[in-house]
């Protein structure tokens, strides 16, 4: 029987080596970024046809296009390293082919091809049904059992998710949170997530698609092009964005990952902490394995102690004094539901 697990969490927590690791295991289908590339959208109400569902699965994600044509493209967007036949700047790059395909593939364009063949003539059903079909066509395709998706700043999707996959199972992964948010105060795409939550809060909106022109209008000149289809990438790289803003933001979502995960039964819920990871990584790959449904092979091991990187590790600890000890402190809510998390398995 195939077992479907999300991999959950703030992301800059090492779970992009964690998706590599589960790509080298023969029997696991490692879907890198799935829910980052498709979104809520491909999760409409109703049923749909094969062909409506291609189209969520094909259609450009706008807000990595709009990234990626103002000259700030993410280290996940592998097919921008290795362009085919899409372009954002003609065709716009088709949301499975950004980071999904790519990580399963050498050829994207052409595994897409294939799968638009077999899903426009899907039948009309749920779009939960058109994901699960999707994921058993390319365990198919590969010889896969397990399927194991891992997004980056993923918490918010777990709720959706469980309730479109309710026999789903679920790992919640953190890093050391000093160490995270200062990677998230590096990494462009967590400065453009810190700055649109910025626009929120200034609009007074929960959700983009409140957002009117007086909206736009009342935001100062260095946010406003954040939302055209292009924008001077210096807006997000140059911007002086304070650490504690980083250590808030994972705060709140490994809070909000801890608080999913207690709500469900024990058998479909596991946590993976990076540092665990890095010092035992044996002992953690076993267990992972065998909560996701596979063997812990003595290759794939090995293989996935080359993958570790532990130059990272305790890189907050090289800030100033003064800025460790703000950052931590923008830390610590999110540290101690950790903690209590530990003390109570």
């Amino acid at each position: 029987m195939r077992t479907l697990t999300f991999v959950i969490g703030t992301g800059r927590s090492g779970s992009t080596a964690l998706s590599r690791i589960l790509n080298a295991h023969p029997d696991v289908l490692s879907l890198n970024e799935y829910m980052a590339s498709v979104g809520d959208a491909s999760f409409p109400e109703g049923t749909l046809t094969g062909e409506e569902f291609w189209q969520h699965l094909f259609q450009p994600a706008p807000h990595f296009e709009r990234m990626i044509r103002s000259g700030l493209p993410l280290p996940e967007f592998l097919y921008t390293r290795r362009p085919g036949r899409y372009s954002s700047e003609t065709t716009g790059i088709p949301a499975l082919s950004l980071m999904v395909l790519p990580h399963l593939t050498d050829d994207p364009d052409g595994l897409l091809d294939e799968l638009r063949e077999a899903v426009v003539r899907w039948p009309e059903r749920s779009a939960a049904e058109h994901h699960q079909a999707l994921f058993g066509l390319l365990c198919t395709r590969f010889g896969r059992t397990a399927v194991v998706e891992r997004s980056g700043y993923s918490t918010g999707w777990a709720p959706g998710l469980r309730a479109a996959f309710p026999h789903a199972r679920f790992v919640h992964m953190f890093r050391d949170g000093p160490d995270c948010a200062l990677s998230m105060s590096r990494h462009p795409g967590y400065r453009t997530i810190s700055l649109l939550l910025e626009i929120k809060a200034r609009a007074g909106i929960k959700s983009f698609a409140d957002l009117t022109a007086e909206h736009v209008r009342s935001l100062p000149l260095d946010l406003a092009p954040l939302l055209g289809e292009r924008f001077d990438p210096a807006l997000v790289r140059d911007r002086d964005l304070p650490l504690r803003t980083f250590g808030a933001l994972w705060s709140e979502l490994v809070t909000q990952g801890t608080q999913f995960l207690n709500r469900l039964p024990v058998t479909q819920r596991t946590t993976l902490a990076y540092e665990d990871l890095l010092d035992s990584p044996r002992q953690e790959l076993t267990r992972l394995a065998a909560f996701v449904g596979v063997r812990p092979l003595p290759q794939w091991l090995d293989t996935a102690c080359s993958l570790l990187d532990h130059s990272r590790r305790g890189s907050a600890g090289r800030l100033a004094v003064a800025e460790l000890d703000e950052l931590t402190q923008s830390c610590a809510p999110g540290t101690r539901v950790l903690e209590r998390q530990q003390l109570s398995r």
